[in-house]
Formats: C-alpha cells, structure tokens, sequence
C-alpha cells in the first residue's frame, strides 16, 4: 500500500472506523501518521504487589491465576481476575464485559501487565488489593512490544464508539509498518544545522516513545521529536509562501510608478503636523516597492491612532501623480464615509478628482458614477464592497489600499485586485496581528509596521466598574459633559434581545435621555440607519451638538472626534480584546485626558476575566494581540475569513514561535538557491509542496 491509500484498507479498520478516523481528520495513511498523541501515561515503572499503596495509579506484571465470573447478592455480575508475582496477589475487576471474548482473552497461567488505580477490595483475600476496569495486556511471549502497558503509553484525540484502545493498536501497526516510508523531505544540511533525527525515528518517538523519553517534554509537546515534526510542518508552509512571494513580485510584471513627488510635497505643507519617524520609514518602504517593476504586495500595521491613513494618501497620490488610478475600500460606510470626509478637502486642495462609492446612492448616481470611473476622471475611488461589484471597471488601476482588511473575505480582496492589471495592493490593519500570527497568515506579504504614536496622543485611562456601581459612572459622564468633554456609550445589540438579558443601544439611549441625562443632547448610532441618517449623526456629533453618542460596535473602526474624552463599554465581558482595544482607540485623540470605562455584568466566563485584565493592564495593541492569540488560540483569533492556507496539525503557532522563524528563514533561503526546486534531491520536497498546498495557492495569492 501507497502512503496516500485510504485508511479503510488498514488491517483492523474497515469502513466503520475508517468513519470514525475521517471525524479526526484522518483519510489516508499518511494522515494517520500525522495524528499525534494529546497526552502521555507513564506505565513504564513496574512494581511488586506487595508494594502497591491504595489510591496511586500503578502498573504491575502477574501470572492469572483464576478468571470467573461472579455475581453478587444484588444479580450483579462481575468478571474478576486474580493476578500474582513472587511477592503477592491482587484482583482486577470488570463491571461492563463480553463474557465470551474476557473467557477467551485471559488463560490461566499467563503473564499479563495491568495498570490502573489502586483501591481497597472490599471482598479481598489476598492483601485487600484491587484495580476496578484497569488497561491491560497480555503478554504474547512471542511478541516483545508493548502497547498498552509497560511502557510511555500514548493517548490519541479520539471520537465517540472509537476506543482508545482499539485506536493505539491500530497506530502501533501504521507507525512500525508505514512510519520508515514517510518521505524524508527536509534537506539533508538543515537537518544537520538544527540536530534533526530522521522522520521515521521522529514519528517512532512521538507515538511510541522509549522509555528513557522525558515524559515532561513530550507532554508538552516540545521533546526532540516533536520539534523536528514541528519544523517540517512549518516549513511546509512558509515554503509555500515564498513560492507564492516570488510569483507575486519577480515573476509578475507591475507597475514601476513614476513621480515627481510634487503631490507629496505639497500635502506636507497642508497637513497642520509633522509625520513621525515611524511613519515616514514605513512610507520609504512603500515608495521603494511602488518604483520597482514588480506589484507590490505589502501589509501596513499600525496600532489605533498611528497614522496609517495618512501614510496611505502619501502612497495614492504616488499612484495618481504617475497617470493611473487608485482605490481604498473600507469594511463599513461609516468608515468610507469617514475617509472620504477627511481626505475631500486636502484631494480638492491638490486637485485630485476623488468619488465616494457606496451601496445606498440611487442608480442615475451610480450609473453616473461608473461612467465617470470607466473613463479615468476619477482618479481615486473611497468605497465600500461597492467597488467591487461587476458594473465597476476601472480605466488604469494603479493601486489598490485595502483598510481593516481582516473584516474581508479573501474572495472580495480578490476581486478588487482583479479590476486592474497587477495593481500594487496595500492592505491596512488597526487590529495588531502578532507576529507569530503574521508570518503565517500574511507570510507571503511584506510587513510595514508603525509603531509609534503621533506626539501629544493622550494615554487612555482604563477603569473597570460592575454594574452595581452604574450610578457613580452616570455621575462621572456628567462631570466629564459640563468640564466640556463628549461621550460615547456602546452597546453590543441594537434592540433587547428575548434570548440574551443584553442591555440594548435603542432602548438604553431612550432610557438615558428621559430618566438619566434630561438636560443633555443624545444620538443614536448603528449599522440599520442610511448611509445618509449615520453621516448627519457623526456630523452633529463632531460638531458637538450631541453630548452623548450611544452607539453599536459600528463605530468600531475610522472614527475620530477629538473632543470625545469617555468611552463607556455595556457587557464588555461580551466583546472581543481587540473590540474592547479598538473602542478605547475611539477616544484620547484630542489634549484632554480620555477615559474609558468598562461596564461589566455577572457572571463573567474565566476567558472574559482574562480579556478584562488584559485590557486593564496595557495599551500597547501588539502586547493585546499576544494575549488575545493565547486565550483564543489561533484558529478563533483568525475567524472563519482567513481560508486559504494549508491546516497546522502538529504545529501551534504559540508554543513553537522560535522554530517558526527559523523555518521561514530557511525556506526563504532554499527559494532563493533552487527557486523551482528543481534539484534532484529536492523533488521529494517538491511534491510534499504540491500535496500540501493543492487547491490553495490562489488564495494565497490574494493573502
């Protein structure tokens, strides 16, 4: 049988199990090779009898001495074993049995290893011992391998009517048979650079590992073995992505942009601050791609108020300035309107033709409005998934800047990207993505960071109240109102929810104006308004006719009012890290000292004290993301979006973050030698790529 043969035609499976393997992941031999043990039992250490001790778990070797079944005074019926060695006798007891296969399975005058729990027989004659459906084996004195006793016994993830048992003795068969075929695809020189055993020992000492193993290590899944079946997997991936990073730049042709700089240097005389060193050495690196003749593909991180708005309008008019066209496409209209909003005046000003495009605006407009793209009047497009409607062509796209990129899915990028011949594409994030997470995920993108914030940007105060305590809150967002301060509320729903005692952000801002705040101007904010009715409600809000603003998480991303100093957060024990992280970035964009107050109500899962105390202890969004990612994981951290990239079955991306750098950086390395692999000993690394990545490498391009 080949590697890639289904693991229905395994001695001992069948279609049932191969079922039940299917529910693990696991299709082919291969697969199974690759489901490693979860956990570890020492049934190493054998003992005498006569030493065993009530309540420890201890193995022992005995001869069977008698088995019967017995039924007790209540029509109970027991199977029961009696097992001695030179120094003793104990009994083994079974409540649930087959008595046919037990009769046949255990012979008097056998040896056979038990391990279990030690207890007190209650009906004992023989030192009052006994262990109550121990595990077992017995002994083939043909046969010197153990699997289930006597030895570091693993422990797989398994599934309901699949035995552990029965699933050990299967893997015990597939690693001594099929474990030597494993292709060896790590290069010989980097095995021998970081001290990796082969696979075959490897995948040996992680199932069925030798007794002398460290039994810590391999709990924690970081023993020798683990880490060179870890860096294969890794390598894998990052291998991928180099290939995909070099189709992206070197193989494709771009756009090498052409200007004078003139555009620049007139909106840095507008802008009323100065860019930081930050911001300026991320938009060098910008500048750099947009000149060669390859389509650059670059990810911008920034934390809230960094600036990256800003760093991308420097990069839009580089693309405008050179005769094409550019876009930026925001998740939500509130953030598209507020980009637009905010760069309308300086782009009148330099004279570029900008239109905002989005869902709501009538179809003469938007016909109007595609006809005017079509044609290259419009040199910049701020939308919404608008943009990417089919209607939507553009003369000469250029550049494409992709903000808050996490909320789109890979297709919609994908989309976008397709409206012009290989245009440069900046995506932009808020939300910090560690950089574990980012060499995964965007390992095919360069990776700008700005990590910095603006002069004079206030620190944000955190406090953290329980509900019970909502008085002394209302009083503190009076004092703030009448020393001239604005504030938001933020609610997690927009009407009462029957199912969740949520409090809502339409009955709350009623609530609020009649009984709490009478004498105070309040607005109401949330994803069902118009486009029209949201844009006029942060305009009079900017313009500080409202005092308050209740809201939802629609003004998550993108809002900046200045003179807004509270930030209350409802539920917060129901809101994400970076939610919570990314409201707070809603306020201390002005001089005055900003707070932000979390409201939470009991009770409180444990993940929501650890997002609570995270959010207490520090403002630094990558610090945030780090936790976030370990109280998460990175498969809830990433959300059902991000597809495209080959699954992590041994690798955890937390644990292993030294071995992850090291793996990119030799396999972006290897790129760079043998960009084809081509080499004959690489060809069966060549088609481990090929299986791992099938079917993925498009998506990948998109990132």
């Amino acid at each position: 049988m080949k590697m890639d043969d289904h693991i229905q035609y395994i001695k001992g499976v069948g279609p049932k199990r191969a079922a039940l393997f299917a529910k693990l992941g696991v299709h082919s031999i291969e697969d199974a090779c690759w489901l490693l043990p979860r956990r570890y039992e020492d049934r190493s250490h054998i003992k005498p009898i006569s030493q065993l001790e009530p309540g420890s778990i201890a193995t022992v070797v005995g001869k069977i001495k008698q088995a019967q079944v017995l039924t007790t005074r209540r029509r109970r019926r027991i199977f029961e074993l009696t097992v001695g060695d030179d120094s003793g006798a104990m009994t083994a007891k079974w409540f649930k049995f087959n008595t046919r296969y037990m009769t046949s399975l255990f012979k008097k005058g056998e040896l056979i290893i038990l391990s279990g729990t030690v207890e007190v027989d209650p009906y004992g004659f023989f030192g009052g011992l006994q262990m109550l459906h121990p595990n077992y084996e017995v002994i083939d004195r043909d046969d010197d391998e153990l699997v289930h006793s006597g030895r570091i016994v693993p422990v797989y993830p398994t599934t309901e009517g699949f035995h552990q048992k029965a699933l050990r003795s299967i893997m015990k068969r597939i690693i001594l048979e099929y474990g030597p075929k494993v292709a060896d695809i790590v290069p010989l020189d980097i095995k021998q650079r970081y001290k990796f055993p082969a696979v075959a020992q490897a995948l040996q000492q992680v199932h069925f590992p030798d007794n002398s193993a460290d039994l810590e290590l391999l709990e924690q899944g970081i023993s020798p073995a683990h880490r060179r079946l870890v860096f294969e997997e890794f390598f894998l991936l990052e291998l991928g992505l180099a290939n995909r990073r070099r189709q992206l730049t070197q193989d494709r042709v771009g756009i090498a942009f052409k200007s004078t700089g003139e555009l620049a240097h007139r909106l840095t005389k507008l802008l009323p601050f100065s860019l930081t060193a930050a911001q300026k050495r991320v938009l060098n690196q910008i500048k750099q791609d947009m000149a060669r003749p390859q389509p650059m593909n670059r990810l911008l991180q920034g934390d809230v108020g960094s600036g990256k708005t800003v760093v991308a309008l420097f990069s839009l008019l580089s693309a405008v300035e050179a005769g094409y066209q550019a876009a930026i496409m925001a998740p939500t209209e509130i953030l598209a309107e507020q980009h637009y909003l905010n760069l309308r005046p300086l782009l009148d000003e330099l004279g570029v033709n900008t239109l905002l495009l989005k869902g709501d605006i009538k179809n003469k407009e938007k016909q109007d409005a595609y006809e005017r793209i079509a044609s290259g009047e419009v040199q910049l497009v701020i939308g919404t998934h608008a943009i990417i409607q089919q209607k939507v062509n553009f003369l000469r796209l250029g550049l494409v800047v992709i903000d808050e990129q996490h909320r789109f899915g890979v297709m919609q990028r994908a989309n976008l990207i397709r409206k012009g011949a290989s245009p440069d594409v900046l995506v932009m994030t808020a939300t910090p993505i560690p950089r574990t997470l980012a060499l995964t995920v965007y390992g095919d993108l360069a990776l700008s960071v700005i990590d910095e914030l603006p002069p004079g940007r206030q620190p944000v105060e955190t406090r953290l109240h329980y509900d019970r305590e909502r008085s002394k809150v209302y009083g503190f967002i009076n004092k703030q109102i009448q020393a001239g301060g604005q504030v938001y509320i933020v609610y997690p729903l927009v009407e009462e929810s029957e199912k969740l005692n949520l409090k809502a952000a339409t009955d709350m801002a009623a609530h609020l104006q009649r009984d709490i705040f009478p004498h105070l101007k309040i607005g109401l904010i949330h994803g069902r308004l118009s486009g029209q009715e949201k844009e006029q409600i942060m305009r009079d809000f900017k313009a500080q006719k409202l005092h308050i603003l209740v809201a939802t998480t629609v003004i998550e991303v993108g809002i900046d009012v200045p003179s807004a100093s509270v930030m209350v957060i409802e539920h917060a024990e129901r809101f994400g890290l970076a939610q919570l992280h990314q409201l707070r970035g809603r306020v201390g964009r002005g001089t005055e000292k900003s707070y932000c107050i979390l409201l939470a109500h009991f009770p409180i899962t444990e993940d929501a004290k650890l997002r609570l105390k995270a959010i207490l202890n520090t403002q630094d969004g990558f610090m945030i993301a780090e936790e976030d990612l370990k109280i998460r994981g990175p498969g809830e951290f990433l959300g059902t979006r991000q597809s495209g990239l080959p699954d992590l079955r041994v690798a955890n991306i937390i644990r292993d973050a030294s071995l992850l750098e090291a793996a990119r950086t030799e396999a972006f390395a290897l790129t760079q030698k043998d960009p084809a692999l081509s080499l004959p000993n690489h060809q069966p690394l060549k088609e481990a790529l090929l299986r791992k990545w099938k079917h993925k490498l498009e998506l990948v391009q998109i990132g």
